[in-house]
């Protein structure tokens, strides 16, 4: 029986999990891939199924990670939104989010509103936030900033933006 390359296949996915998202969604889904495969044909499986499982491994890698992205960044505009509701426009307020996954380091930031947006039973604020990037090694401290619309729902405010920024959130707007 061939033995399994478990350990760098969980050695590079540990190192890419605080990276980049690219790199943590090809890397990881590569990395299944070949486990996945490495697997099969360690049981026996012919070279059809073996790149079959290879590949159906993968998809499913890679669709575990998105999902895992879109929660981090629903969590994300949780605490922003949840840290603009009660502020009049004009007004700012710290936020910050500490995510369950370690998909990208924790977040800290300031929200301010620029205007509530009223209007039949609708109760609205625009924003701007702010990303704050704490100093890391060679890299300054770095701050962003982005707009984006709340809503209030009962008691809790919510994302309203169908589509944040794209350089803030990539491909999972």
């Amino acid at each position: 029986m061939t033995s399994i390359p478990i350990r760098p296949i969980l050695f590079v996915a540990t190192l890419a999990l605080p990276g980049c998202g690219a790199l943590l969604s090809e890397g990881s889904s590569a990395a299944a891939g070949i486990g996945g495969a490495s697997l099969a044909n360690a049981v026996g499986a012919g070279a059809a199924a073996t790149t079959g499982i290879g590949l159906g491994v993968q998809a499913a890698t890679r669709a575990g990670v998105q999902y895992a992205q879109r929660d981090a960044q629903r969590d994300a505009q949780l605490a922003v939104a949840a840290a603009a509701g009660p502020l009049a426009p004009g007004g700012v307020a710290p936020w910050k989010v500490g995510y369950r996954v370690p998909i990208h380091p924790d977040e800290t930031g300031q929200v301010t509103v620029a205007r509530l947006i009223e209007a039949g039973g609708l109760r609205c604020k625009e924003i701007v936030f702010s990303v704050d990037a704490p100093a890391r090694g060679a890299t300054a401290a770095s701050r962003a900033f982005y707009t984006a619309t709340i809503c209030q729902d009962g008691t809790t405010w919510r994302w309203a933006t169908a589509e944040p920024a794209t350089e803030r959130w990539g491909a999972l707007q």
